[in-house]
């Protein structure tokens, strides 16, 4: 995403998630400028789902869950992420799909997982898509 170079701090993504399953999952940030560890990005989720009357599911929220919020997002629901971690998920029976737009002072994707998953991106990671993600344990 971010070895294009077509803008300097716009990227921009989609999503597909099929149904039964999750995406921006593992639960991650990126709300704090402490490059290359993260990076401060804004983010936007265009919503759609197919059954257009179906319904998929967006998390919103902090590590000391001051912001917390579960969302049902439906065809053309926006949410906007201003901070914290945000997965996403598709009901059985309803295939979600969100153009994803991410601003921010640096263009690039620098994220933290949610403690709760860190141990899945740790133990899924690959190293030659995110290398900051592949320190060894405590």
């Amino acid at each position: 995403m971010e070895a294009e170079d077509y803008c300097d701090r716009l990227l921009v993504t989609e999503v597909f998630t099929p149904d039964g399953n999750w995406s921006s999952y593992p639960s991650h940030r990126h709300d704090e400028d402490d490059y290359p560890r993260i990076t401060y990005l804004e983010e936007t989720y265009y919503h759609r789902l197919n059954p257009k009357d179906g319904f998929g599911i967006q998390r919103v929220y902090t590590d000391d869950l001051s912001l917390n919020e579960t969302i049902a997002v439906h065809d053309h629901d926006v949410v906007c992420v201003p901070r914290g971690h945000h997965p996403c998920g598709a009901p059985y029976g309803f295939e979600l799909y969100y153009l994803n737009v991410m601003a921010g002072p640096r263009r690039a994707w620098r994220f933290v997982p949610a403690p709760p998953v860190e141990w899945i991106m740790t133990r899924d990671a690959k190293p030659e898509l995110a290398p900051w993600l592949t320190a060894a344990p405590d």
